[in-house]
């Protein structure tokens, strides 16, 4: 089964989950970045994040090429950013309209897990095959966060 993982990282969280997942699929990968890659640190970073999901921003995305056709299975992953998916996530979903295909969608977060609710809501007319929920998979308990994401990845693959 050929697959793509389609994902959005600030702090390396969805990055570390998205890297282990190509790994045990042999997965094709697409990492989203917005034009304004800023990295913001302490509270500065929750406002700034707040404040964009209040306001339903789209940011705009570095030019990126992919043929969503050529993919049985296609995973997407989200930090949690005030209880939703990063925008960046929102603009993504807005250029590139997914429609008739299996998803699996994870998220990495330090707080509520409403996210994948959300993100299943952005993708109607898809089918939902596995959903993964992760607190700060690459800073805390990293090697069992691994074995968690595999164990994940076999059950997708199976």
């Amino acid at each position: 089964m050929k697959i793509l993982i389609v994902y959005y990282s600030l702090d390396g969280n969805c990055a570390f989950t998205a890297e282990e997942l190509r790994k045990a699929l042999n997965a094709s990968v697409l990492r989203l970045e917005t034009l304004e890659e800023k990295k913001r640190t302490g509270l500065a970073k929750y406002f700034w994040g707040g404040r964009q999901i209040l306001t339903h921003a789209k940011p705009p995305l570095k030019p990126y090429a992919v043929d969503l056709d050529a993919y049985e299975l296609i995973i997407i992953g989200s930090p949690v950013w005030a209880g939703a998916p990063a925008p960046a996530l929102g603009s993504f979903l807005d250029q590139t309209k997914i429609q008739d295909k299996k998803i699996a969608l994870f998220c990495c977060h330090r707080g509520p897990k409403h996210c994948l609710e959300k993100m299943k809501r952005l993708l109607p007319g898809n089918t939902v095959v596995g959903e993964l929920d992760l607190v700060d998979p690459a800073t805390r308990n990293r090697p069992r966060a691994a074995e968690r994401i595999q164990e994940w990845a076999r059950n997708l693959n199976a």
